[in-house]
């Protein structure tokens, strides 16, 4: 499905801008770069991943898993990954005016630490809800908007000011490589995503029916 396909690419850029800001905090913190790309950053994250990327899975995407596929919209996957854009979302408004803090503000008010460590958090949170969507939930809404008879499924386009934070990332890659985070969790499946065990038991549970069940013991037998 043309949305799918398309969201799974912008996965590929927006974990690396994730990984150029890591990059950028560090070097804030040292003195070493200034605000204004911070402001670059949060256009980007801000409009480009946020207000087309997120907006474009909860408007159409889930919308549609919920009224085609008959998905609950409140719980289980669909409300974990909007509660995760939500999170994130806070996480980088808390990093926000650090990230274009005046150097010498930056500097004497001693958060430098804060920046890397506000940075880390979301890049980290960013790329297990990446791995969730790209090992779990795409490929099962791909097979489950096919049972329900919707074979195309697309989003709109970019709109100018989206296309220009697009570019807006692409750039920063360039301009800041992105970091190697050894602490990152990565990897696929339901265990790898924040809400696992907590507001969503895996999409086992909360998506599959009898059938499905029924075939996956077949399987093993």
């Amino acid at each position: 499905m043309k949305l799918l396909d398309e969201l799974r690419s912008e996965h590929g850029l927006i974990e690396q801008v994730a990984g150029s800001l890591e990059t950028f905090a560090r070097l804030r913190a040292s003195g070493a770069a200034g605000p204004e790309d911070g402001a670059a950053f949060l256009l980007f994250f801000r409009v480009f991943s946020g207000g087309y990327h997120h907006a474009r899975e909860e408007d159409t995407l889930f919308r549609a898993l919920s009224e085609q596929a008959e998905l609950k919209p409140t719980s289980g996957p669909l409300a974990s990954m909007v509660g995760q854009h939500h999170a994130m979302a806070a996480t980088l408004e808390e990093a926000a005016p650090l990230l274009t803090a005046d150097a010498a503000a930056l500097a004497a008010s001693g958060r430098g630490p804060a920046l890397v460590t506000l940075a880390e958090t979301y890049a980290r949170a960013l790329w297990q809800h990446i791995d969730a969507e790209n090992s779990v939930l795409l490929p099962e809404s791909a097979e489950r908007l096919m049972r329900a008879g919707v074979r195309e499924l697309e989003g709109r386009g970019p709109t100018e000011a989206e296309a220009a934070a697009r570019s807006e990332g692409e750039r920063l890659v360039r301009l800041y490589p992105p970091a190697d985070d050894r602490g990152a969790i990565r990897g696929e499946g339901c265990v790898v995503c924040a809400s696992y065990g907590t507001t969503c038991n895996g999409v086992e549970a909360e998506w599959w029916n009898d059938s499905e069940w029924e075939e996956f013991s077949d399987h093993l037998g």
